[in-house]
């Protein structure tokens, strides 16, 4: 019953997923939790080790992987406490209590399994392509107030949601690859238009930066772009994807014919701007595509896989700080439980494991455990009244479900919603646990006391290990994910094999959506820390657009020269972090005088381009010198949609 309520999600995809690895961790931990016993024996010291070994093992694994990968490692961690505890000592329980909890979890699965698929099912498909409906009509609006020069608090705003949304459609793509086997497709679809999406978006806050000018050509084409964008964040939707695709190609066409025109003084900056919109253009085509293909369910062809040219951010240190709270909370609840052999002290024992395991992956794990204990303290009247009080009176299934069913139902409605779904949760789960369902209710209200202040008092235990044991410092960890930002950047610069757009976008953006939760909590610093981040995907992207023209022999030999050094430079910049100052303003220098000389020896609109991605760099960089210096932002510096005019 409790597996049921665990693993019932909104979507059918999810159920399969989160029950999978489910049963999977309940499996591995199993099977953990016999070899351990049967490893250590009477041993109690080796026991506590080997136990608490696992679980940090467990927990550090959880926090290098994503979900539904991370549910599954953390399960495998505490399902061995949960059956090697109430076992130690009593081997021959061993088997039965891993083969109980084993089929009472397989069994769960099934139901719940059932259920999701067959009565008013949700496929994480549909959800796909609603949510990527949703967020191509975000995308219109947000680009169309860009360009135009909205107000920079509800750009700000409208961006934030943008990258949550697309990272949360990101997301889906696990739970879509298990409905069917057919859809295993969809994932590399999902994937790749994702991908677009947030190329678009990259695009975008360049154009911001570019978007002045006094030009009235680029100013009518600016207006036009917006009313188009304008018409398709109101009316859009799948069936009309061609409609779409169809007027997008028509203003590519008359982009592509202004490229050709002279421009006087101003040929580099309507160069970038004409540029930046065609890929523009290109990537919302290219997402529109996508979109039809997951909603007619064709079938993606691909070409030949090859690793990816920057890798997905694992935080090594947070992994291993969160596994060595595991391993204390865990050994010392257990060496504790080993001493007094009291049946509530292995209850605690249990919860301790949960919460230290479970939740130390999570961007906020006090809130999360704090979320949970107010769950499980909310469960406990409700619980005690039906077990205690009404139940013993009322037997039968029957009655059972008459007064279970107005308790849960309401719960698991609220575990639907994402600001309730960690209490409902708790809720749902630790009533079933104080409930204690079986065919004959008796009233025993100390033991349900016991049982529920054990639950409680493991719960706040985890919560005061979370406070005490190595204790999270929001800034440690933001400084280690912007210099992940910064590797990348250095590698862009310095790599021969130069990343797609669209996989760099989609890697940065993952980077930013884990900081995001956590530079919500630093106010100010917070805001200028994810100017910062937001900043490097710009600069990221300029760089990208000169490693192709270097890559592809489209500047001459002694331009390519000068660019090529200018992109060392600034790698090595980034790398010494020396937090010199002089250092940044040369490099600035040095950027904008050679985007000054580049024009001067050809009129090609690719030299053009390079000459326009240089002088953004400039900007970039001397706006935001703590991407190069790795020191703490300045107070007061321009924020990311206040860019001056290139």
């Amino acid at each position: 019953m409790m597996t049921v309520f665990i693993v019932s999600q909104p979507i059918a995809g999810m159920v399969i997923s989160k029950g999978l690895f489910r049963l999977a961790g309940t499996l591995i931990g199993a099977l953990a939790a016999i070899g351990i016993t049967a490893a250590t024996g009477d041993i109690q010291w080796l026991f506590v080790v080997s136990i608490a070994l696992w679980v940090a093992l467990c927990t550090f694994a959880a926090s290098m992987l994503r979900n539904p990968e991370s549910y599954g490692a953390a399960l495998a961690g505490y399902t061995a406490v949960i059956i090697a505890l109430p076992a130690f000592g009593q081997s021959h329980l061993l088997v039965d209590v891993a083969y109980a909890r084993c089929a009472e979890i397989m069994l769960g699965i099934i139901c719940a399994g059932i259920a999701s698929r067959f009565f008013q099912p949700q496929l994480a498909r549909t959800a796909l392509v609603e949510g990527l409906e949703n967020c191509i009509a975000d995308l219109a609006r947000y680009t169309s107030d860009a360009i135009a020069g909205g107000d920079s608090v509800q750009l700000k705003t409208a961006h934030r949601k943008l990258i949550a949304d697309t990272q949360a459609l990101a997301a889906m793509r696990a739970h879509a690859r298990l409905e069917a086997p057919s859809l295993v497709t969809h994932g590399r679809h999902s994937r790749h238009t994702v991908g677009h999406l947030m190329s678009c978006l990259s695009i975008v806050n360049i154009l911001v930066a570019h978007r002045v000018s006094s030009d009235e050509t680029w100013r009518n084409l600016r207006d036009k772009l917006g009313k188009l964008l304008d018409a398709m964040a109101g009316n859009f939707k799948l069936d009309a994807t061609g409609l779409w695709l169809d007027k997008l190609d028509a203003f590519a066409a008359e982009v592509a014919e202004l490229k050709g025109k002279p421009w006087g003084d101003d040929r580099i900056g309507m160069m970038a701007r004409l540029t930046l919109l065609g890929e523009f253009i290109d990537s919302l085509k290219a997402t529109l595509d996508g979109l039809s293909a997951l909603g007619s369910r064709s079938q993606y062809i691909s070409g030949s896989r090859k690793p990816p040219a920057l890798p997905v951010y694992r935080d090594h240190n947070t992994a291993l700080v969160n596994a060595i709270r595991a391993i204390v909370a865990t050994a010392l609840m257990t060496a504790y439980w080993m001493q007094t052999k009291h049946s509530d002290a292995a209850a605690a024992a249990i919860i301790v494991a949960v919460v230290c395991s479970l939740f130390a992956s999570m961007p906020n794990p006090l809130q999360t455990s704090w979320g949970f204990f107010r769950g499980t303290l909310y469960a406990v009247p409700f619980a005690f009244i039906l077990s205690q009080l009404v139940l013993p009176h009322f037997p039968g299934l029957f009655w059972f479900a008459v007064f279970i069913i107005p308790v849960l139902v309401p719960a698991a409605i609220l575990m639907a919603d994402p600001r309730h779904v960690g209490p409902a949760t708790a809720f749902s789960i630790n009533f079933i646990v104080f409930l204690k369902p079986h065919e004959k209710m008796a009233f025993e209200p100390a033991i349900f006391m016991e049982t529920s202040l054990s639950v409680l008092i493991g719960v706040l235990i985890g919560i005061l290990v979370f406070i005490v044991v190595l204790p999270k410092r929001p800034l440690v960890t933001v400084n280690r994910m912007m210099n992940a930002l910064r590797t990348d950047i250095i590698r862009l610069c310095l790599r021969d094999r130069v990343p797609n757009a669209s996989a760099f976008n989609s890697l940065a953006y993952d980077r930013i959506n884990q900081l995001m939760p956590i530079l919500q909590t630093m106010r100010e610093t917070g805001e200028t820390l994810m100017d910062d981040a937001l900043s490097s995907v710009t600069l990221g992207a300029e760089i990208i657009r000169l490693r192709r023209l270097l890559l592809w022999g489209r500047l001459e030999h002694g331009i390519a020269d000068r660019v090529s050094e200018n992109l060392t430079q600034l790698a090595k910049i980034i790398s010494l972090q020396t937090q010199d100052p002089g250092l940044v303003a040369e490099y600035v220098v040095s950027a904008r005088s050679l985007a000054a000389d580049i024009p001067e020896g050809s009129d090609r609109p690719l030299v053009l381009q390079a000459a326009a991605s240089l002088r953004l760099i400039a900007v970039m960089i001397e706006d935001h010198p703590s991407l190069a210096l790795g020191m703490k932002p300045s107070e007061g510096r321009k924020g990311f949609f206040r860019l001056p005019s290139l």
